[in-house]
């Protein structure tokens, strides 16, 4: 009997580690409706009959994106708003492009890692673990650095050039957490009590930070 109780056991935890995976593609493709008012986890699919080549297409990617802000650092996105035949197949793309000291503040991506090739130029990359450990590289044209889904990380152009990358992510819909945005610029805004305590400031920094936001 306890055998019998053991076994169905790890049946349902086998069980639940399959329901908790990403579904396997049921069609060669689900191009995005746009336009439709439905919700659901993703996009509604057109009639795959009227997909079309143009559907599967993006151009604009060697154009350099506007980095004439605060932090000097732009990121053209191709996900599946920019490519609808992107829909389901969970990859994305983004070219990031960065002017000279430009900085891709600390962020995270809730449902995706991020593989960055530089381009041009050199970046300063990193990223925070699970227990507070940095992991940081200098990296130069062709190198390729990996961010853990879901970890803070963040990208600086040290030099007085431009510099380029091109980062793929492992979800059609990434998502972006920007940690100081989240922190000081949420809506409605976080306690300024609760700031002042967790960040050990006094309450007129953490008002004078919220409005930077």
């Amino acid at each position: 009997m306890a055998a019998k109780i053991l076994l169905l056991a790890l049946l349902a935890l086998v069980s639940s580690q399959a329901i908790a995976s990403d579904p396997s593609q049921l069609q060669d493709f689900c191009v995005a409706d746009q336009n439709s008012q439905v919700f659901v986890n993703g996009l509604v699919c057109i009639n795959p009959n009227l997909a079309k080549a143009e559907d599967f297409f993006f151009q604009g990617l060697d154009k350099p994106g506007n980095t004439m802000n605060k932090n000097g650092f732009n990121a053209t996105l191709v996900t599946a708003m920019q490519i609808p035949g992107l829909n389901t197949l969970g990859i994305s793309l983004a070219r990031l492009d960065f002017a000279p000291y430009g900085l891709n503040p600390p962020h995270t991506h809730p449902r995706a890692t991020e593989l960055l090739t530089v381009i041009e130029g050199t970046l300063y990359v990193g990223f925070v673990a699970s227990d507070n450990k940095l992991f940081t590289k200098v990296l130069n044209k062709g190198d390729v650095f990996v961010f853990p889904e879901n970890l803070i990380h963040f990208q600086f152009n040290p030099s007085n050039a431009n510099a380029v990358a091109i980062s793929g992510l492992s979800s059609q819909n990434p998502g972006l957490i920007t940690i100081a945005n989240a922190v000081f610029g949420s809506n409605p805004p976080i306690s300024d009590d609760i700031l002042a305590k967790a960040f050990q400031l006094d309450k007129k920094t953490v008002d004078w930070l919220q409005t930077q936001f």
